[in-house]
Order: structure tokens, then C-alpha cells, then sequence
């Protein structure tokens, strides 16, 4: 790893997103490949954030300005990402359900997806099954991720995947859900494919059913 890469992984996980951006300004002016940014610098970046949340030195601010502060170098670099470096992992559609209007979880799930490389479809929040429905439909992704902060709308879940499976696309996606009030139980029992704790482990488990 350069040295320049290395200084854009560091001022993304403290957050500094000003700096990150120019420094990789700079690392692109002076001939670093940006795959190798995006790669060894930004997902590296947010794999360690991840790291350091889920063993509790991290709390969600820093989660969440380390995530900003990626955000703003990923334009930085698309102009020069090409062939391999510019393909997708993977596709997501994410949303938070009917009811809930909750957002903070849902960006950084799609935040974090977007640093590892997944093109993100954003539904936004309080979204109906319909909306799960046609997304599927048009855009084919291989994720469906839902998110719900309000015990009362867990149930819009458990509606979502119905009407996926009556819709006939329901065997086309992987359907994780997440949330505050959640639990394996309940994943489980309205059939999702999986339930993950935060976005760390969100993202983890998509890398994970990729392969």
C-alpha cells in the first residue's frame, strides 16, 4: 500500500472528510491507480471503522462521519475508475418500511454498501411493499434490505416478502432486514434470508452470499 493511500484510509476512519478528499486528489494527480484507492483506501477504511464498532471502540457517530467522509471521495475517484475497478459487486435495494420514517441506519447500511463496492437503490423511507415490489422488478438487484426502528411497523416486513413472493420475484433476492426492536427470531419467522445488528455485519453477510 502506498503512502498516499494509506493517509486516505486514515482521515476516513477520523472522519476528515475534506482531507480525504484532497488527498486523494493529489494521490490521482500523481499517477495512484483508483482502484487501488477504492480498494486498499476506502473499503479497508470502512472495514476496520466496522471492526472497531462492533468491538465497542467505536460508537454510531464515528461510524456515521467515517462513512461521510467516504462518500466524498467516491466522486473524487469514479471519473477515473475503469474496467474492473469500475464494476459492481452487487446491487441493493434498500428502504425503510411503511410507517417508519426513521433514516439514520438505512444511510449508513447504504454508505457503507456503496464503499464496498454495491451499486445502492434507495427507496427512502416509508416504503410500501408495492414500492419493494416494483424496485425488484426494474432494477433485478440481488439484495432487498429493509429497515425499521418502530416495533409497530415490523410488520411491514413480514408483508414485504408476501407480496415478493406473490409477485413471483421473491426466489430472484436475498431479503435482510435490521432495526433496533429486530431479532434473529423475528427474521426468521417472517422468512427473511437474513437479520444483521448494524451495518457492518450487513455488509459482511452480503460479501458473504455473493460468493
Amino acid at each position: 500500500m502506498t503512502q498516499a493511500i494509506e493517509a486516505i484510509r486514515d482521515w476516513v476512519i477520523r472522519g476528515k472528510r475534506n482531507e480525504a478528499a484532497e488527498e486523494a486528489r493529489r494521490a490521482l494527480a500523481a499517477g495512484v491507480d483508483a482502484g487501488a484507492i477504492m480498494k486498499d483506501g476506502l473499503i479497508a477504511a470502512m472495514s476496520e471503522v466496522g471492526r472497531r464498532y462492533s468491538t465497542g471502540e467505536f460508537f454510531l457517530p464515528q461510524m456515521m462521519i467515517a462513512a461521510r467522509a467516504m462518500t466524498e471521495v467516491i466522486p473524487v475517484l469514479k471519473p477515473h475508475l475503469v474496467g474492473e475497478a469500475a464494476a459492481k459487486r452487487g446491487k441493493a435495494v434498500i428502504g425503510t418500511v411503511a410507517g417508519d420514517f426513521h433514516d439514520i441506519g438505512k444511510n449508513i447500511v447504504k454508505m457503507m454498501l456503496e464503499g464496498a463496492g454495491y451499486e445502492v437503490v434507495d427507496l427512502g423511507v416509508d416504503v410500501g411493499p408495492e414500492k419493494f415490489v416494483e424496485a425488484v422488478a426494474n432494477e433485478t438487484p440481488n439484495f432487498v434490505l429493509m429497515s425499521a426502528l418502530i416495533t409497530l411497523t415490523m410488520e411491514s416486513m413480514r408483508r414485504t416478502i408476501e407480496a415478493l413472493d406473490a409477485a413471483g420475484v421473491r426466489a430472484a433476492v436475498r431479503v435482510g432486514v435490521g432495526g433496533a426492536p429486530l431479532t434473529q427470531k423475528f427474521a426468521d419467522e417472517i422468512g427473511a434470508d437474513f437479520y444483521s445488528q448494524d451495518a457492518y455485519g450487513c455488509v459482511e453477510t452480503c460479501n458473504r452470499m455473493l460468493h
